[in-house]
């Protein structure tokens, strides 16, 4: 789905052997823009302390990550490398010119980076992102969950007028996500909650654990964690006073939408849930095809995708299994190694695989993702168990040039659960021309979200509002 990179937290110093020149060439705004599937800026603003040494701060403007303080970087010869201990990643990167430097990021897999010398950071025009002052009123809170173990932060925004008013729980998507969904600068939850606070209900959108505002260990989680947690969002709603108890429902996106039916079976509260380009089938199947369509949106050749997905699912199936990442290492290179044997030598080229290089990074990634308790319980997820055992009013949505939940996929696999369902309301619908942010696409590409000013669809806004409206109020 759409699993976000890290935050990078970029930790910088310098050193090198005429101090003097590197504060010269050095000192300034650096920007380049990392590809790791989608594009995402890094910023180093690099200063002379005035007193011989080089002080650094590093945002991330597209994960809305600014003004991390930076250490630990040396400069050789006009070559920079940045150790990211954090993140266990380095940076290796010559000076061309006084204003270019080119290099890598290394992080499992290795990227090419190139830093420019900016005047000023580019700035992304976002024009549905929701500006003060607002018509409703806007809470920031903090809650413990039910054990107490943690606090997650959250945003309320709650209508004018005489309530109590019906309500809503925005839950992410996979990957570390911050109360706005925030993705390449667009703040799609930000929007979805304007936009249905302004038509009478109360919003709740929150930091995921170890996020923002919140408190925790996001990296050791898994979703039914993410589940628990959205369970005490709920009890929390109830507490106020201004919430209507008895239509109090879940919005999920991606695996948010995977976590809702979780949540609405451990619960007898729950009057709806609306599920955005949600799974409708096992998670296996869902990234499979989901690979199958990313490739294709490279121009990848169908020869090439049905020789790699056998491949693919072999490696989902063993890597999940292994008792550590250098075991999994070792088993998908074994699987690779065969693979490559018994494969056209073109089609090998052509998907970038014969590369030793190219190998090492990738199964280097691929391990260490499919290692994590996230993904193992992730992978073994089936939806369908859930979505059949519902009682409440649905409505799912997804994009027909989603690449990541493909509505062909998921939405028959929703609407036939349902229908073994108790639930006597549900609609499920196709919008046309819409991406996995369901925003209206061109390229339909994952590096196109970014290029997008349009954060979320007004069409999906207006057609999620007016469902609520008839449905809930």
């Amino acid at each position: 789905m759409n699993r976000k990179p890290l935050l990078f937290i970029l930790l910088i110093s310098f050193t090198c052997q005429s101090f003097s020149q590197a504060v010269n060439n050095f000192v300034g705004a650096w920007e380049g823009t990392l590809k790791a599937g989608v594009d995402l800026r890094i910023v180093f603003h690099v200063k002379d302390d005035g007193k011989g040494n080089l002080i650094s701060t590093a945002d991330s403007p597209d994960q809305s990550a600014f003004g991390f303080a930076c250490d630990s970087t040396t400069v050789t010869e006009n070559e920079l490398t940045i150790v990211i201990t954090t993140l266990k990643a380095i940076f290796k990167g010559k000076l061309l010119n006084d204003s270019l430097i080119e290099g890598t990021f290394t992080q499992g897999a290795e990227f090419p980076l190139a830093l420019r010398k900016v005047d000023k950071p580019t700035e992304r025009i976002r024009p549905q992102t929701p500006k003060a002052p607002f018509s409703y009123k806007s809470e920031d809170v903090v809650y413990d969950i039910k054990d107490k173990s943690l606090q997650l932060g959250a945003t309320l925004t709650i209508p004018e007028g005489k309530g109590p008013f019906p309500a809503a729980l925005l839950i992410t998507g996979s990957g570390p996500q911050n109360r706005d969904e925030d993705i390449l600068g667009h703040k799609p939850f930000a929007v979805i909650a304007d936009y249905l606070t302004r038509q009478g209900f109360i919003v709740l959108r929150v930091d995921d654990r170890g996020i923002g505002k919140s408190t925790g260990d996001f990296g050791s989680a898994t979703s039914a964690d993410f589940a628990n947690d959205a369970s005490s969002s709920i009890d929390y709603l109830i507490t106020r006073p201004e919430v209507n108890k008895k239509k109090i429902g879940l919005i999920g996106h991606s695996e948010g939408g995977m976590i809702a039916p979780m949540v609405a079976l451990q619960r007898k509260d729950i009057d709806f849930i609306v599920l955005l380009a949600g799974p409708g089938v096992k998670i296996i199947e869902l990234m499979t095809e989901q690979n199958a369509a990313i490739l294709r949106s490279a121009n990848i050749s169908k020869e090439a995708i049905e020789a790699y997905l056998p491949l693919y699912k072999e490696w989902m199936f063993q890597i999940v299994r292994a008792p550590d990442t250098a075991t999994a290492y070792k088993t998908a290179d074994l699987l690779l190694q065969k693979w490559i044997t018994q494969t056209n030598e073109k089609l090998i080229t052509e998907l970038g695989m014969n590369d030793r290089k190219a190998q090492h990074s990738m199964l280097s990634a691929l391990s260490n993702q499919l290692s994590t308790p996230w993904f193992k319980y992730f992978l073994a997820f089936d939806p369908q168990p859930y979505l059949q055992k519902l009682q409440c009013r649905v409505l799912a949505i997804n994009g027909s040039k989603d690449i990541q939940v493909l509505a062909s996929q998921n939405l028959p696999g929703i609407e036939a659960s349902l229908k073994k369902s108790k639930s006597k309301i549900y609609e499920i619908k196709e919008l046309p021309g819409l991406n996995h942010l369901f925003q209206t696409c061109n390229k339909c590409t994952l590096q196109e979200y970014s290029e997008l000013e349009e954060t979320f669809s007004p069409v999906a806004l207006q057609l999620v509002g007016d469902w609520m409206i008839k449905n809930v109020k």
